[in-house]
């Protein structure tokens, strides 16, 4: 994909502006990380150039300077929440989470229980975090948060809370996902701070939606996609246009939190250092886009795979109507149809040809090959293969993997593994595929095809496997499907 985002640029400017507010606090933050420091794969679908690990890898050049405090909820721990895209408990995560700050060579200070009541699993987890040598700390749930602002600043508050000892000028909180309680986390530290002399101020990194685009740019209805089963709606900043006369766009939760906010800094400080939700942030992400037309195609691209993907997640019985209506609206209000997304037409056209599932994957130049399903194969094995020669110059009639070879794994994947489905799944294709290169020169070309896929796009005309779903991901192949199953049968692996 044509590039729309300046990666370095975006590197050097959120960094030189995460030091000045660290300068105008006195020497400490604490900064409140919204969305994913890891693989941030949304940001980088919206915007081609942008590196899926741009926000730790600009961390990382300040680690000598930085540490991370990982906040989760008590009783996500209880309830054994999981993180949608990874499929882990959030408890897990953090683990995780530790492990990858690590790697880029991250200081994790500790970890805090918030909302924390007694609750037996999460007593049980600050054991196992002691055991491994972490310091963890409880915040405690405090009546009539967030409105009674008077109780939340006092000792019957965040004075209850146990205090985090940090060490080190810039404090990252940050979260295995939403409503962990890192804002609260951050003004807890503030109040303890100020009451033992310490100047410490607070910032929010959250990328979208971006402040210095317009309110219905492509990308910030993206956003609102992207969170649609969060309700979260983007709208004007109000206090930023009373205070400066400048149109920014924030989120509903945080415009609507703000003058508690205020009160609360008020309360702490004698003064707010804040005028707006938008003066909170440190987000240059608007000033680093080079090519907002690419950037706008791929923001239209995304906002359709997010209504595919929640028509199927419907059809599985994973969510409401409601949202699948609210993603119907996003798209009208970008106007957009199933014909700016020509996989979807290919597809169903080569379904309706053959009377079997079909796919269909648009290659960088924007040739779109298909496949259909046949006895030995599926119909993304059959389109993945297709791809793979064309992108290698190969005859399109050639045979990458001869049936004699496929025959065997049907046979043990039918007789042996229980398995009712003889055709090959993504990754046992590859497989073969791949010990067939050891030999075979066309195999070996077509093998090598494989990095070039990345960021295609792909509709299947039916809800796929997990296995395959899976592949596609690893892949970095961009995946839509029509909500429907291929069998009428009512359970489905």
């Amino acid at each position: 994909m044509t590039r729309g985002f300046d990666n370095d640029k975006y590197l050097e400017m959120q960094s030189e502006q995460i030091r000045r507010r660290i300068g105008q606090f006195g020497g400490k933050l604490y900064m409140e990380f919204g969305g994913k420091l890891f693989d941030d794969f949304h940001a980088a679908r919206v915007l081609p150039g942008f590196q899926p690990d741009s926000k730790i890898r600009m961390l990382a050049q300040m680690k000598e300077h930085a540490e991370v405090v990982i906040v989760i909820n008590a009783g996500d721990i209880e309830k054994n929440k999981k993180r949608g895209d990874y499929g882990i408990t959030y408890d897990a995560d953090v683990l995780r989470l530790i492990d990858a700050f690590d790697g880029y060579g991250l200081y994790v200070s500790s970890v805090v229980l918030t909302q924390f009541r007694d609750q037996p699993s999460a007593a049980a987890y600050q054991k196992k975090l002691e055991t491994l040598g972490l310091r963890v700390y409880r915040h405690y749930v405090i009546p009539g948060y967030p409105s009674d602002v008077s109780r939340i600043v006092s000792e019957e508050g965040y004075g209850k809370n146990e205090y985090i000892e940090t060490t080190r000028s810039l404090v990252i909180v940050t979260a295995p996902g939403p409503g962990s309680g890192k804002m609260a986390t951050c003004l807890s530290q503030l109040y303890h701070e100020h009451k033992r002399g310490v100047q410490a101020g607070y910032a929010k990194f959250e990328t979208f939606p971006i402040w210095n685009l317009p309110l219905k740019h492509p990308v910030n209805i993206a956003y609102e996609a992207a969170t649609a089963d969060l309700k979260d709606v983007n709208m004007i900043d109000p206090f930023h246009l009373e205070k400066y006369g400048v149109t920014t766009v924030n989120y509903n939760r945080d415009v609507e939190i703000f003058p508690v906010l205020q009160s609360i800094f008020q309360q702490i400080f004698g003064e707010s250092p804040y005028f707006s939700p938008t003066d909170m942030g440190v987000n240059m992400v608007g000033n680093c886009i080079i090519d907002d037309e690419n950037v706008k195609k791929a923001a239209f691209q995304e906002i359709i795979r997010r209504y595919y993907q929640a028509l199927c997640d419907h059809r599985k019985g994973e969510m409401n109507e409601e949202i699948v209506y609210k993603l119907e609206l996003l798209m009208k209000q970008a106007g957009l149809g199933e014909e700016e997304r020509p996989v979807i037409g290919a597809a169903r056209k080569k379904a309706d040809e053959t009377g079997e599932p079909a796919a269909a994957m648009e290659l960088p130049d924007g040739t779109v090959v298909t496949g259909r399903t046949s006895d030995l194969l599926g119909a993304s094995s059959a389109m993945l293969l297709n791809a793979l020669k064309c992108l290698g110059n190969l005859d399109d009639a050639l045979k990458l993997i001869s049936p004699e070879i496929i025959e065997p794994v049907q046979n043990l994947k039918v007789r042996h593994m229980g398995n009712v489905n003889p055709r090959l799944h993504l990754d046992e294709l590859l497989v073969v595929l791949s010990i067939c290169a050891v030999h075979d020169e066309s195999a070996r070309i077509a093998m090598e095809q494989l990095p070039n896929l990345k960021g295609c796009e792909v509709h299947s005309s039916v809800i796929l496997s997990q296995v395959d779903e899976s592949v596609f991901r690893r892949l970095g192949i961009r995946l839509t499907c029509e909500p429907v199953y291929e069998t009428k049968k009512l359970y489905h692996k």
